[in-house]
């Protein structure tokens, strides 16, 4: 891929990110570099390594995403430390005042 200053405009403004002209020049090369990489670490010769050390590829090895009963409330609250009133009931995180 040819990393240009109008692609490092076009990621810049997709990321809604708004670069200067000397934020483009210093990014064009580090992008350049990055893809240069991942080109490498493409042509890398897996075959032989488990599946679950294997870079991830554009298959899921892990298993097939097929939707699944979930449980109903009165299960998930058996589950829960606590619960009130069909709720499950949580310490409080954010203090009052901050």
């Amino acid at each position: 891929m040819d990393v240009t200053p109008e692609l490092v405009r076009h990621l810049a403004h997709l990321s809604r990110l708004k670069l200067s002209e000397e934020e483009t020049a210093r990014i064009e090369p580090e992008l350049r570099s990055m893809l240069a990489y991942f080109e490498r670490i493409r042509e890398l010769d897996v075959d032989d390594l488990d599946e679950m050390v294997r870079p991830i590829s554009t298959e899921n090895v892990l298993r097939a995403d097929e939707p699944a009963p979930g449980l109903d409330q009165a299960e998930a609250l058996a589950l829960a430390p606590e619960h009130e009133d069909g709720f499950v009931k949580l310490p409080r995180v954010v203090e009052e005042g901050r």
